[in-house]
C-alpha cells in the first residue's frame, strides 16, 4: 500500500499524479479508465484529500456507502420530469462534488452537466482548488457529453475534473483529447492478497481473490450469496446454449430475472463473462479459474464447444452490454443469446 494515498496499487498513476502536484502542474482534466472495482472513483476521492483536506467529508460520498446506494435506488422510482428537475449529486465536502449515473438506465444526464457547468463558476470555499469527479462517463448520452466538452474546453483555472470508465474509446474523441489520460490496471494476487488481507472484517478470501479479477472494490462488494443465484442462472443459460441441457432447466431461472425489477442485467451479464472466460481457460489448459467449484461443468462444457462459439457468446454478451441502456427485456435477451448458441 502506498501510505501517502492510502491506496493499493497503480504505483505509476500514483507517482504521475505525485509529479503534478509537486510541480504544481496537474492537468485539469484527468480520465482515469480501467476495470470496474480498480479503485478509480476512490482515486478520485484520495486525490481530492491531497488537494482540499478533511478525509471525512469526501469520503462521505463513496458511491459504495450503504446510504448513498439506497439513495441511488430510491432515485429509479422518480419521475424522469422529477429527477431532471434535482440532478444526483454529491457534495458532502463543499469543494469536492460527485456526478454519478442515475435513474434506471443509470445514466449521465444533460441536467446533471448542466449544473456541473454552473457550479465548476463557482470559487472554492477555501483553498485554490475544487475538484469534480464525473463517475462512469460513458454512461453519458452524446448531448451530455457535448455539454460536458463545452465545459471542459475553458475550465475555470480553480476546477480539477476527474473522469472515470473501464474503456476511454467508448467516450467521444474530442473529451478523450481534452484529458490527461491515466490507465489503472487490474492488481497482481500478491497485491490483492495484501489487500484483503488488511481487512479483517472480509470473509472467503480465497474466493474473493478468484472472482475480483484483480479489482479491490469488487472483491470488497461481492455478496457472495446473490452471485452464487445469479452464477446458478447463468450455468444453466450456457447448458442450454451449448446443449448440454433442454431449454426448459433454463425457463424458470428466465421468468425469474424477467420479473425482478431489481436484478439488473448488466449484474448477470459480468458474472456470465466469467464463466466463459473459465470455459476460455478449460479448453486451452488453463488452471487458474474464477469458479474452481465448478470445474467439472466447466470441464464439460469445453470439451463440446469450439472457440468459435466462445468467441460469438462473448461478442453476443458485448451486444447486450451496450443494449442495456436502451432497457431491453432482461429474459428475452438472454433467451435469444441461448438461441443463437444453440444455432451453431
Amino acid at each position: 500500500m502506498n501510505a501517502a494515498w492510502n491506496f493499493f496499487g497503480n504505483e505509476h498513476v500514483l507517482s504521475s499524479l505525485d509529479r503534478m502536484i509537486d510541480q504544481d502542474k496537474l492537468a485539469q482534466t484527468l480520465l482515469l479508465h480501467g476495470p470496474a472495482g480498480v479503485g478509480k472513483a476512490t482515486l478520485a476521492r484520495r486525490l481530492a484529500t491531497r488537494l482540499l483536506g478533511d478525509t471525512a467529508r469526501i469520503e462521505q460520498d463513496d458511491l459504495s456507502l450503504e446510504a448513498n446506494l439506497q439513495l441511488i435506488a430510491d432515485r429509479e422510482k422518480w419521475t424522469a420530469e422529477k429527477r431532471n428537475e434535482d440532478p444526483l449529486l454529491f457534495a458532502s465536502h463543499p469543494d469536492f462534488v460527485t456526478f454519478a449515473p442515475d435513474g434506471p438506465l443509470r445514466q449521465i444526464s444533460i441536467p446533471q452537466m448542466r449544473l456541473l457547468k454552473e457550479r465548476a463558476q463557482y470559487q472554492p470555499l477555501k483553498g485554490r482548488r475544487r475538484v469534480f469527479l464525473i463517475d462512469r462517463i460513458d454512461r453519458a448520452n452524446e448531448q451530455a457529453a457535448n455539454s460536458l466538452l463545452k465545459t471542459l474546453e475553458e475550465p475555470p483555472g480553480h476546477m480539477i475534473f476527474v473522469l472515470t470508465t473501464e474503456n476511454a474509446y467508448d467516450l467521444l474523441p474530442t473529451i478523450r483529447s481534452r484529458s490527461l489520460q491515466l490507465a489503472m490496471n487490474p492488481l497482481p494476487p500478491a497485491e490483492m492478497a495484501a489487500f484483503l488481507q488488511s481487512r479483517p472484517e472480509v470473509d472467503h478470501l480465497e474466493r474473493r481473490l478468484a472472482l475480483a479479477s484483480g479489482s479491490p472494490g469488487t472483491a470488497l462488494s461481492l455478496d457472495l450469496e446473490v452471485y452464487d443465484k445469479r452464477r446458478s442462472a447463468m450455468l444453466a443459460l450456457l447448458k442450454v446454449a451449448s446443449r448440454q441441457a433442454p431449454f426448459s432447466t433454463w425457463l424458470k431461472f428466465s421468468e425469474s430475472i424477467s420479473a425482478s425489477k431489481s436484478e439488473k442485467l448488466e449484474f448477470y451479464l459480468q458474472v456470465l463473462y466469467g464463466l466463459l472466460e473459465d470455459v476460455l481457460l478449460l479448453r486451452h489448459g488453463g488452471t487458474a479459474l474464477q469458479n474452481p467449484d465448478l470445474r467439472s461443468d466447466l470441464q464439460s462444457m469445453a470439451s463440446v464447444v469450439s472457440f468459435r462459439w466462445i468467441e460469438v457468446a462473448v461478442r453476443e454478451v458485448d451486444q447486450m452490454s451496450d443494449y442495456i441502456r436502451r432497457n431491453i427485456q432482461k429474459g428475452i435477451a438472454l433467451d435469444a443469446f441461448a438461441v443463437r448458441l444453440q444455432a451453431l
